[in-house]
């Protein structure tokens, strides 16, 4: 069997400057991304060869992560995998469940209305990373995974969120511009053939993105609305989620 092994953060930043390191904190978050990386639990042993450290130097850390809560031991085979310990102070912290619960209802609406799908992504360490999806409740539809991470430079959704980063977008990327003149972007799927990326901002009072709407369109002969019908909805939607969290951006 192969021993898991994952490129951490402490092994990614290894030529950097150390004069702050940590090195039982780099340990362990090693072993939660490792854990995070990993289907499954995995042994002690297992553990120690994925972050490439030996048993005894991640003991003590690894005692400390299971008291703590945010590892889970199982009493009969001894293997350690993530709590919900992480999911529960994600969803503790207070901007990301206001988004949740100001785009929970108006996300339900647009699918139930549009039998299509919809997701909501925000940028984070320069992804995009997805923190809701309602799924569509036709037949038909397209799914992301809520927590996946995609580059900012290559999607419909990476676009509009550094189309509207800053209230004035770089000068040198005229594609920018366009997408905030225009509001919102409409393309097909640079991966998926046949899907068709609608994608609003969810704007803060400055005008700024807090969050992306997107909509993966999939038009099939069960297809209740057209995409125009769709990005009409898109675009109330994200409008209503943006008033909700910021009443003084809407009139």
């Amino acid at each position: 069997m192969t021993e898991p092994r994952v490129s951490t953060a402490s092994t990614r930043a290894a030529s950097a400057d150390t004069e702050y390191a940590a090195p039982a904190l780099d340990k362990g978050l090693d072993i939660l991304e490792l854990l995070s990386a990993t289907s499954g639990g995995l042994s002690q042993a297992q553990i120690a060869s994925g972050v490439g450290r030996s048993v005894s130097q991640i003991f003590r850390v690894l005692s400390t992560l299971e008291r703590r809560g945010y590892v889970h031991r199982d009493s009969q085979t001894g293997l350690y995998v993530l709590s919900l310990r992480l999911f529960d102070l994600a969803h503790r912290h207070d901007p990301l469940r206001g988004l949740l619960q100001a785009s929970a209802g108006p996300m339900r609406a647009l699918a139930d209305a549009a039998e299509q799908s919809c997701s909501l992504s925000v940028e984070d360490a320069g992804l995009s990373r997805v923190v809701a999806q309602v799924e569509s409740p036709g037949d038909f539809g397209f799914r992301v995974r809520v927590g996946a991470l995609f580059p900012l430079d290559d999607s419909a959704t990476g676009e509009v969120l550094r189309a509207f980063r800053s209230s004035d977008p770089d000068a040198h990327e005229p594609a920018l511009r366009t997408v905030r003149d225009a509001g919102y972007v409409e393309r097909g799927d640079a991966i998926h053939a046949g899907v068709i990326d609608i994608v609003f901002p969810v704007l803060r009072a400055d005008g700024t993105a807090v969050a992306a709407l997107t909509v993966p369109y999939v038009k099939t002969r069960r297809s209740v609305l057209s995409a125009d019908e769709v990005l009409r909805l898109a675009r109330h939607t994200a409008s209503q989620i943006s008033g909700s969290l910021f009443p003084a951006s809407t009139p």
